[in-house]
């Protein structure tokens, strides 16, 4: 099939999707008992869902193991099933798989994220136990995508193993692992609705008559239409048929505001009436469109596609997520009123895509070719076979509109300091290619869907013509933390849509990293402050909701997620999620919630993570409240303090703080919420309420230390009565970059205290009163650099100097270390700490005397004893 170039007004897309389940006890998961290796020597039981990545990835050891996994499991067989054909399923295995029975190979199957089924009838020993032995390797492997990528690769079995027995005559399983049919629609409107049924039938006996009837019942349960019809069977015999119902008048269209589903049922029986196989489908009505000019039209109605993308993975799990905790999620992103979900960057768990079906998410699903390819017949096989699984076994949903296979396909190449010019134009010329193959594959395969793939921020999407390529374009997009400054985000797509007015876009990627430990009054780029988070997705909805031609936005993430070799504020985890790894929420998924979601009146203020927050003197600190509705009014311990319009779903108060507890209520005529924050206000001079104090040097973040219960307030330059540095220069901070070290600091859970430091500060006071005090100093040597991070996109490469660096620390005159040397006392990135009680009646001065090199510290925590 040829490569189309559209250049009409509309691209239309007309499809309805279902899902089933196995009945009469086919199929049952065969999760528990299982034993697991390393080596075949030393062996434990486990359940799937398991990886063996659960620990090493989040350790202070660089890497995580890739490698061989070795699983088995007894199966006991009665003799009485003889008569039925059996089959295994694994719905997925990172990432390549290799299966035995009863020492026998029976199938072999590459690429981590989709289903595989193998029919092991020959193999069963009745009426005794089989061994299940299942080889797992998640070495890189350059012939099987993804090469690279900012996830980790989770070695293990961790979706569902299934044992399948259906009779002699049964609906395949043979197709892909797909259903076994596929429902379609010559066109849906509000008027009629015209369905049609693929069936593929597999005959494992002689030759033999059966019959296909189906059913379609609206969900109320009344009867919309039947079709009954014959399908005789050859020996051996895998056959297709092809099942056309009467038009559908005036059906229910399927909505994200009105998930209308019908239920289609399938049923195989012998001649006697008997039944042989049956499956069960949710059918939606649904017709879809995309405009370069004017967007994304659902039902002929326009609707802008605002949502998330979502990895599968989860806090103390890896990728063996339980199924339920995933649903979860799918509820999360509901009630936030997102009506889109991209699955990144690979299919997800097939039960989320049904939960979508019904609670009305638009999805965007993927195959993870992802930063690069490899130059090779296998690779393009692999990756060839991997849309064919994804695309058969996502195909019956309603909710599906995308299929994608690329994303960031150039990153890598933009990286690559050792291949030639003539290597690089080479691997364009191939990854195009691919490209090419792939989009024939999918609208082959997937006529009635939306093709995509999604690009990052280089001209080398436009140079090769691969932007042109898919139907709908996503570019992932990172203005205001990676590259340039929030408001270019706008500048680059309007500049897009003019260069190329025939090209549909999406947002497909966008958002900061955000610790919810970190907060500050002035929000800088990558400052991973929950505050810099709040300002870049504000700023990008109205970037976005004000360009007609945008089809939408889906905001990097939906959760953090693993990413082994991150070091940002929490490391070995991509933070830019709208909810934390755990999937507690930050205060930006409720600012989403009060622009997306209008059926109930809601109302969320922002200080869920302001805790043991320390003013000086009068300072007030800004708190953003959050709601759907036009106004409110604001009160402060139980006096009104104002009334407030909101603006873009928003609006930020400067609340006058007193020290202790303090009562903040919003409310409106319909809704009302309240919340209490803990404020410790201190006056100058005579530090009153002054019991510990935690300073953040060389930052302008304060930082909530859970361990030692204390948020430590962002630095100054030394203030008389208070406290501050007299020299210094903070390290590694920037107008773009304002963390310090992007990296891993060992021996600490508190990154951010360490990550930001002054250099070249000999002397820092704090005029506390007189009394005898503990003081606990922070130390990191800046210069130890882990390997480098590609994804910080950035086009410049930090170079450092690692000139010798040695000093004394002195308390008030008191020797507290001797010619400290961090890179030599510790060669690794090294959170250290030196601890001391002194006695003063004039304040404390910290003094870091230079004998080589320029000294560094990182925070100061003084806890005053009487």
């Amino acid at each position: 099939m040829p490569h189309i170039k559209y250049k009409s007004f509309f691209l239309s897309f007309i499809m309805c999707v279902a899902f089933f389940f196995l009945s009469h006890g086919q199929s049952k998961t065969i999760n528990s008992g299982w034993q697991y290796s390393e080596d075949k020597t030393n062996w434990q039981t486990v359940n799937i869902p398991h990886t063996w990545n659960v620990k090493d990835a989040f350790d202070d050891v660089a890497g995580y193991r890739r490698g061989l996994g070795f699983y088995q499991k007894q199966l006991f067989v009665s003799s009485k099933e003889k008569d039925q054909i059996f089959y295994l399923k694994f719905n997925a295995v990172n990432q390549e798989a290799t299966v035995f029975v009863n020492g026998k190979k029976v199938t072999n199957h590459k690429g981590g994220y989709t289903a595989f089924t193998t029919e092991i009838t020959s193999h069963i020993n009745f009426d005794s136990y089989n061994i299940i032995e299942v080889e797992v390797d998640n070495s890189h492997n350059e012939n099987i995508p993804p090469l690279d990528a900012d996830f980790t690769f989770y070695g293990g079995i961790y979706r569902d193993v299934e044992l399948i027995k259906v009779p002699k005559q049964h609906f395949s399983l043979k197709d892909f692992a797909s259903d076994g049919f596929y429902v379609n629609y010559d066109n849906v409107s509000n008027e009629k609705a015209g369905v049609n049924v693929t069936v593929l039938i597999d005959n494992f006996d002689e030759k033999t008559n059966t019959n296909v009837d189906l059913t379609i019942v609206d969900a109320e349960n009344n009867l919309i239409t039947e079709k009954h019809q014959k399908a005789k069977l050859n020996a051996k015999e895998s056959k297709t048929i092809k099942v056309t119902f009467p038009e559908i008048k005036n059906p229910k269209l399927w909505s994200p505001d009105d998930p209308y589903l019908y239920k289609l049922q399938l049923t195989l029986r012998d001649t006697n009436g008997i039944i042989l196989d049956q499956k069960y489908a949710n059918i939606g009505f649904r017709w879809t469109t995309i405009d370069s000019e004017n967007g994304f039209f659902l039902n002929g109605k326009p609707l802008k596609l605002i949502g998330i993308n979502r990895h599968q993975d989860y806090k103390n799990y890896g990728n063996a997520v339980p199924i339920e905790l995933q649903k979860q999620d799918i509820h999360l992103i509901k009630n936030m009123g997102a009506n889109v979900i991209r699955f990144a960057h690979y299919p997800h768990a097939r039960e989320l895509y049904k939960l979508c079906d019904e609670l009305g998410i638009l999805v965007w699903t993927e195959i993870p070719i992802v930063n690069k390819v490899t130059d090779s017949e296998a690779f393009f096989e692999v990756s060839t076979t991997m849309q064919k699984e994804h695309i058969k076994q996502y195909y019956n949903y309603p909710s599906v509109v995308m299929f994608g296979y690329m994303n960031e396909i150039f990153l890598r190449l933009a990286f690559d300091r050792k291949s030639t010019k003539e290597e690089k134009e080479a691997l364009k010329k191939t990854t195009l290619k691919l490209a090419n193959q792939l989009e024939e594959l999918t609208r082959k395969l997937a006529p009635n869907h939306i093709t995509v793939m999604a690009g990052h921020l280089n001209e080398v999407y436009n140079e090769t013509g691969i932007a042109d390529v898919p139907m709908l374009l996503g570019w992932n997009l990172y203005f205001g933390w990676y590259d340039a400054q929030i408001e270019d985000l706008g500048t680059f797509l309007d500049d897009q849509h003019q260069r190329y007015p025939n090209r549909s876009l999406l947002l497909s990627e966008y958002g900061p990293g955000a610790d919810v430990r970190i907060f500050t009054k002035t929000p800088k780029k990558f400052d991973f402050s929950t505050n810099y988070q709040a300002k870049l997705h504000q700023s990008y909805y109205k970037q976005i909701t004000n360009r007609p031609f945008m089809t939408g936005m889906t905001a990097w993430n939906f959760a953090d997620f693993g990413s082994e070799f991150r070091g940002d504020a929490i490391p070995h985890v991509n933070q830019k999620g709208l909810v934390q790894y755990d999937r507690t929420p930050k205060d930006i998924y409720y600012w989403y919630k009060s622009v997306l979601d209008t059926k109930e009146p809601f109302i969320h203020i922002a200080t869920d993570n302001l805790k043991k927050l320390t003013l000086l003197e009068d300072e007030t600190f800004p708190i953003q409240i959050y709601s759907n509705q036009p106004s409110i009014s604001v009160f402060l311990n139980g006096e009104k303090y104002r009334e407030y319009s909101l603006e873009n779903g928003f609006v930020s108060v400067d609340l006058p703080l007193q020290n202790g507890q303090n009562r903040i209520e919003v409310m409106t005529h319909e809704v009302y919420e309240e919340k209490y924050v803990h404020i410790n206000r201190i006056k100058t001079f005579d530090f009153e309420n002054f019991k510990r104090f935690g300073i953040n040097i060389g930052s302008h973040l304060y930082f909530y230390d859970e361990e030692q219960n204390i948020t430590f307030v962002p630095d100054q330059v030394y203030k008389k009565g208070w406290f501050g540095y007299k020299n210094g220069t903070a390290y590694g901070i920037t107008k773009d970059k304002n963390q310090g070290l992007p990296h891993n600091i060992k021996n600490t859970d508190a990154e951010p205290l360490f990550q930001t430091l002054l250099e070249g500060c000999n002397e820092y006071k704090m005029d506390v009163p007189e009394g005898n005090y503990k003081v606990i100093l922070y130390f990191v040597e800046p210069q130890i650099k882990p390997t480098e991070n590609i994804y910080n996109l950035s086009k410049n490469t930090a170079t450092i100097d690692k000139k010798q660096r040695i000093f004394d620390v002195y308390i008030n005159e008191k020797l507290i270390e001797k010619q400290l040397n961090l890179a030599q006392a510790y060669p690794e990135k090294y959170g250290v700490t030196l601890q001391t009680k002194i006695q003063t009646k004039k304040g404390l001065t910290l003094k870091l005397n230079a004998i080589e090199g320029l000294p560094v510290i990182s925070g100061i925590l003084i806890e005053k004893l009487d």
